[in-house]
């Protein structure tokens, strides 16, 4: 596989911080009195190179794919769901779709591949496959279609800043990948299922213990450590398209805001397979799935919202997208002590 992911991430922008900082430091009002707003604002600093950092043009992108998984039983909806899903997006419908419209953001819904043969108008179809394989049973993704995927996340990222994007969310469609996301976390964490693993859409307590007892199997199966093994394994087309776009944001210098535990999974893969990707990525929420917290922890993420969220489809990320620009307008429009002819605390 090519080895495009390991290149390099750009770096931080340390000049670019301190001038932030230096700035925190002359607004009105008590140093630090903002809390997280403050740091949130010179963290993209550091990321644009400018002192005052601006979030206004965005880039949203769906990843959507079928797994074979869903077999097994471990989803309370039909595979039929995401293809209708895909409609939803482009016709407006969905959660992200209204969130986008109200942030005054392009939305792209890419299709990677699903069990139904869809031709969609607004939709970007790939044709990967029919969904991926059982991962219970064989390997998720060949070699070709999980380089595809990756690559497909790297061009949607690509797309965003030829657009003049600041800032790149990437959300999932995928009926079974929480199964999926769960999967990946206990590999790449070496945790047990029944640590992290828990109701998606809705499954029951016998749902939920059948669910644990199909990943248990699947980790059995594939007794791998590498982390891109990992990802062809138990991976599924949206996952390594979203890993494939962290990368991808990190290379390029553009922070990604991540979403939920399918995106966060996603995103403990690219961190495992290029660390430094890990200074590009802020979180947007913890969602009320179990894995989710885990995999938060190993990132050292620190998520900006909690609200018990459990949709996915990048509808937290887009929730917490004013919070960060609250942050940059505070820190951009605000007088400082001189400006405003305010008398500063002594030195």
């Amino acid at each position: 596989m090519s080895d495009w992911y390991e290149q390099p991430c750009k770096a931080l922008d340390d000049a670019a911080r301190q001038q932030a900082l230096a700035r925190q430091r002359q607004l009105t009002k008590p140093y630090g009195a903002l809390g997280r707003l403050e740091v949130l604002a010179v963290e993209l600093a550091a990321m644009q190179g400018r002192e005052k950092p601006s979030l206004e043009r965005l880039a949203i992108s769906v990843f959507a794919g079928d797994h074979g998984v869903v077999e097994e039983g471990v989803s309370a909806y039909p595979q039929s769901v995401t293809g209708e899903m895909l409609r939803n997006f482009v016709r407006g419908g969905a959660a992200l779709s209204v969130l986008a419209r109200h942030l005054g953001a392009p939305l792209e819904v890419i299709d990677l591949g699903t069990v139904q043969s869809l031709a969609l108008e607004g939709v970007r179809h790939l044709n990967l496959g029919a969904g991926t394989a059982n991962l219970a049973r064989t390997a998720a993704m060949t070699p070709a279609q999980c380089e595809a995927a990756l690559a497909a996340g790297r061009d949607s990222v690509l797309r965003g800043i030829e657009s003049g994007a600041q800032l790149f969310i990437g959300a999932e469609m995928g009926i079974g990948n929480t199964t999926v996301a769960a999967a990946l976390a206990c590999a790449l964490l070496e945790a047990s299922p029944a640590e992290l693993v828990g109701p998606g859409t809705g499954l029951d307590d016998q749902g939920v213990r059948h669910k644990r007892e199909v990943i248990e199997q699947a980790l059995a199966l594939h007794a791998v450590s590498e982390p891109l093994d990992i990802l062809r394994r138990l991976g599924g087309f949206e996952v390594a398209a979203l890993c494939g776009a962290y990368l991808a944001c990190a290379q390029a210098g553009i922070p990604a805001l991540v979403d939920g535990f399918i995106c966060t999974a996603a995103a403990l893969c690219a961190v495992r397979l290029n660390p430094d990707c890990r200074d590009w990525l802020l979180f947007a929420h913890r969602s009320a799935e179990p894995g989710h917290r885990a995999v938060l922890q190993a990132l050292a993420g620190e998520p900006l919202l909690d609200l018990g969220l459990r949709l996915g489809e990048g509808s937290g990320a887009a929730l917490a997208v004013p919070l960060l620009r609250q942050a940059c307008a505070l820190h951009g429009e605000m007088a400082t002590f001189a400006e405003a002819a305010v008398s500063d605390r002594p030195a």
